[in-house]
């Protein structure tokens, strides 16, 4: 069969996709990535074909013009609740945070954000997938371009999510809100959107629109949340992009190794990185004289300001996470999914920071109720606190118990390669061309 897969152009929202591309090529089918020309290096050094659509440098133009409506969105929705509220409550089931007001409002922002990537590219797939005619599109969570794509040629449609899919469930509280509303004001500002696409292209809405015809998770079975949408597990496997594995990584560390990794190379969107620079030196001093290796990655703007480097710490800019984390006793990290399943993959406990994630409310949690790690707030992360919790991480055998119960319930789920003969079939059973 013929597979598409589209991704949002950053390169974090591709890799975790790699693994399955890999594995449908190697089982015979003809496999294409597409995303904007910005991710065209990193789809291509991943070993897959792409296809890059629309023009360059769209997330540059996505923050550079932030339109007047977004900014007013903004303004109404921080009078509901602070701007921390409304990006991380709707994966809450409370009645104060899943309002109507609250729901339609942020469905019609992150409305907003989604048009300013996936218009670009939609009409450029939509003219090749009908001459190349995919069987399966697979369609990162925020590629609706791929829905889209799937929509209008008839392909089955196979959203994919690697975080707990808070998505699913604030849809579902948003459609039931929506259904007690007036007929007048009934507002779906995402239905609308891709609405007016399937129109165009000689179809109607739907809701698989929003959630594909199924949704291959990552995340696993112990964290999930139920939804209403069919879901197809899958485990997470390894890749980061072209790396090599540094001189001190191929070896047995002298000291307990830590790895220390805060998604702080981001050039945009710095409200929202988990420490800033004058925190992270608080880390590094307060963890200056435990008997440990740390190795934090920051990049090199970020090193320049720190005014100290403790002896026990070396810095990198970057570093394969798949080579590091199995040499690791314990890492810190923001939440972001490559260093959480990657450590849950290698029974390494961890400490999750800040509030980066939309998922993080809920994940951080079900971590700590299964002794996998610790998780430390923006309100009390201090370079004291994470102290402490490193040394409760190092010290105390139940933490490295629970991580180990973690890696072997993600072991237990389906390889990338596993996967392929389901996907053959669902792709049969749903595709209408």
């Amino acid at each position: 069969m013929r597979v598409l897969i589209v991704s949002w152009p950053w390169r974090t929202h591709f890799q975790p996709m790699v693994p399955l591309g890999w594995a449908l090529q190697a089982a015979g089918h003809e496999v294409r990535v597409a995303s904007s020309p910005d991710l065209t290096e990193s789809l291509t050094s991943s070993g897959l074909m792409a296809v890059p659509a629309g023009p360059p440098d769209v997330l540059k133009r996505l923050y550079e013009q932030f339109t007047e409506e977004q900014v007013a969105l903004v303004r109404t929705l921080e009078q509901l609740g602070s701007r921390d509220d409304f990006f991380f409550d709707f994966a809450v089931d409370s009645e104060e945070a899943l309002t109507w007001d609250r729901l339609r409002l942020r469905t019609r922002y992150f409305t907003e954000i989604l048009k300013g990537v996936n218009d670009s590219m939609v009409e450029e797939l939509v003219d090749y997938c009908r001459w190349w005619k995919p069987d399966l599109v697979i369609w990162e969570w925020m590629s609706h371009a791929g829905a889209i794509v799937a929509r209008a040629t008839g392909a089955a449609s196979a959203r994919i999510r690697s975080e707990i899919d808070v998505d699913a469930w604030s849809r579902r509280a948003f459609l039931q809100l929506r259904a007690q509303q007036p007929p007048e004001e009934r507002e779906d500002a995402l239905a609308d959107w891709l609405g007016s696409w399937a129109e165009k292209f000689g179809t109607s809405y739907s809701e698989e629109m929003v959630t594909g015809h199924f949704t291959i998770e990552h995340m696993l079975e112990s964290m999930r949340i139920d939804s209403h949408v069919p879901h197809v597990p899958l485990r997470y496997v390894s890749y980061h992009g072209p790396a090599v594995v540094p001189a001190w990584a191929r070896r047995a560390p002298k000291e307990r190794r830590v790895l220390a990794t805060f998604g702080i190379s981001q050039k945009k969107g710095r409200e929202y990185q988990a420490v800033s620079v004058a925190q992270l030196q608080q880390i590094l001093d307060s963890l200056a004289d435990l008997d440990i290796e740390l190795v934090v990655t920051a990049p090199e703007k970020v090193q320049k300001h720190l005014k100290r480097i403790p002896s026990n710490t070396r810095l990198a800019e970057f570093v394969p996470l798949h080579a590091v984390i199995p040499t690791c006793s314990a890492v810190i990290h923001h939440g972001g999914i490559p260093a959480f399943l990657e450590s849950i993959a290698n029974g390494v406990p961890q400490l999750m920071v800040g509030r980066v994630v939309g998922d993080i409310d809920l994940r951080a949690p079900l971590l700590e109720e299964a002794r996998g790690g610790l998780y430390i707030s923006r309100p009390h992360l201090s370079g004291e606190r994470v102290r402490e919790c490193l040394v409760r991480l190092l010290e105390d055998p139940a933490f490295r118990e629970g991580a180990e119960r973690l890696r072997r319930e993600q072991a237990t789920r389906p390889t990338p390669s596993d996967l392929v003969s389901e996907l053959e079939k669902l792709a049969a059973r749903h595709r209408s061309h």
